[in-house]
């Protein structure tokens, strides 16, 4: 009958782990030790991680330090973790010891056990690759997981993000020029405001979400400086000199961002800014995410006896008790998505100044959230362009007659009458229920071809 478990000794004794596993005593004792959550570290965290090992190793037989056939056989284990063929054997949960070493010895562990199984060695044995000698070579947790949270959120919001606000601000700047000729009245406080027109309202979204991108990018920089190098306090203590160069070199190559060694490691070890003002990026782009959402709600409601100026796709049934009922559940979705993402800037941000002297220690829970809020709002994004804003129709004549009934268009009347005058036809439509237009002419304060100018309704969306 074939054992179910496997027996490992390490500084602290021996340690049974489930005979399949590939990895070790270091990962199993955090597997017993933080049975905290259901939340493990992200596809894209694992992914760089396996990335960062692959280059480590190679850079470590360029500089002499691993033989080339172990370093061939780490690197090659190391890109299988990085494409995600062994995610079930890292089943760490992200609430675990601050600098992350459980989940870096899960890592070294698990590839040092593939490489051995390609040189026919079994898993007892950690021969001839060790996961703290060979795999771990010049690399300590402390600058190996900082590293790994910047490689995952520049590279997620490199190639996953901004696309996806670039597919929702051309689908809102598609329907700013599809809607460039309808007349709408402006809204102020909630109140009746000027005119405007329906596609300035769609750019105005269409720019926020530029803004978003342009932010986005700036950020950027400031993760692509990574630790490597600096090992446990920033003094590089156990790696080569020319270790970080290299493994920056490769991993540049890699995934076409430019990443370079801290300039000072005893910064890249202890501050989690970059990671900060990422997120307060992401928390800008919730933040003009929910403003568009809960707008094209607005103009959304009715379909009735709401404000009814333009239709979203129908989607699903809104009710289960009202029948024809449909809902904005698109934009709620997005409201819900920005919710979390500003939850998630909160934990970041108390994280980031956790810890002393020369080290954060919350490194796991600062990676697992802003990871999360990328890959919330990429999708949210994506979900929103196509699903919903693509669909968006424009109830015209709902539009055209509102402008007409607004009691706003008073204020065109300010330059030929005065704003007490103005004020009394606004006040007297109010009563009688008559367009401006109407009490204007009753008030012979122009003639009808003089009103159609001052009251020209295009020619109001436009400066003066």
């Amino acid at each position: 009958m074939m054992q179910s478990h496997r027996i490992e000794s390490d500084s602290l004794g021996d340690v049974k782990i489930p005979a399949d596993a590939l990895w070790g005593a270091a990962t199993q004792r955090a597997i017993d030790n933080f049975p905290i959550s259901s939340r493990r570290f992200p596809r894209s965290f694992i992914s760089m991680l396996g990335l960062v090992k692959a280059a480590a190793a190679e850079t470590n037989a360029e500089l002499g330090l691993l033989e080339e056939a172990h370093a061939r056989a780490i690197a090659d284990a190391s890109r299988d973790v990085a494409r995600g063929t062994y995610d079930a054997q890292f089943p760490l949960d992200v609430f675990q010891t601050g600098s992350g070493t459980s989940i870096n010895m899960n890592a070294n562990e698990v590839i040092a056990n593939i490489a051995n199984a390609s040189f026919g060695e079994s898993r007892e044995k950690w021969h001839p690759i060790h996961p703290n000698d060979h795999v771990n070579r010049c690399q300590s947790s402390n600058d190996v997981i900082p590293s790994v949270i910047h490689l995952a959120a520049a590279s997620e919001i490199d190639r996953s993000l901004i696309p996806a606000l670039e597919l929702l601000r051309a689908a809102l700047a598609a329907k700013a020029k599809a809607f460039d000729h309808i007349i709408k009245i402006g809204r102020t406080h909630l109140q009746d405001a000027m005119p405007i027109r329906l596609g300035q309202e769609f750019g105005g979204y269409a720019r926020q979400i530029e803004k978003c991108i342009e932010r986005m990018r700036r950020a950027l920089p400031a993760l692509c400086e990574l630790a490597l190098g600096g090992t446990a306090v920033g003094t590089g203590t156990g790696a080569h000199p020319d270790f970080a160069a290299g493994v920056c070199s490769r991993l540049t190559s890699e995934l076409m961002l430019d990443f370079w060694p801290a300039r000072d490691h005893f910064e890249a070890l202890s501050s989690r800014a970059p990671c900060v003002e990422a997120s307060g990026c992401l928390k800008a782009a919730a933040a003009s995410l929910v403003r568009i959402a809960d707008d094209l709600r607005l103009l959304a409601s009715g379909p009735r006896l709401g404000l009814c100026e333009i239709r979203l796709p129908s989607l699903q049934p809104g009710s289960s008790i009202m029948p024809g009922k449909v809902n904005p559940v698109i934009p709620e979705m997005v409201c819900q998505v920005a919710t979390q993402v500003m939850a998630n800037d909160t934990a970041i941000s108390v994280a980031a100044f956790a810890g002393h002297l020369e080290l954060n220690t919350q490194l796991p829970v600062i990676a697992s959230n802003l990871l999360e809020s990328i890959q919330i709002l990429t999708s949210a994004s994506h979900v929103f362009a196509e699903r919903c804003i693509a669909g968006i129709e424009a109830n015209e004549e709902q539009c055209r007659s509102d402008v007409e009934r607004s009691l706003s268009l008073a204020t065109a009347l300010v330059p030929k009458i005065g704003y007490a005058r103005a004020a009394e036809i606004a006040k007297e439509a109010a009563a009688t229920g008559k367009t401006i237009r109407d009490v204007a002419l009753e008030r012979a304060v122009a003639d009808s071809d003089e009103l159609d100018e001052i009251l020209d309704m295009e020619r109001l969306t436009y400066p003066a």
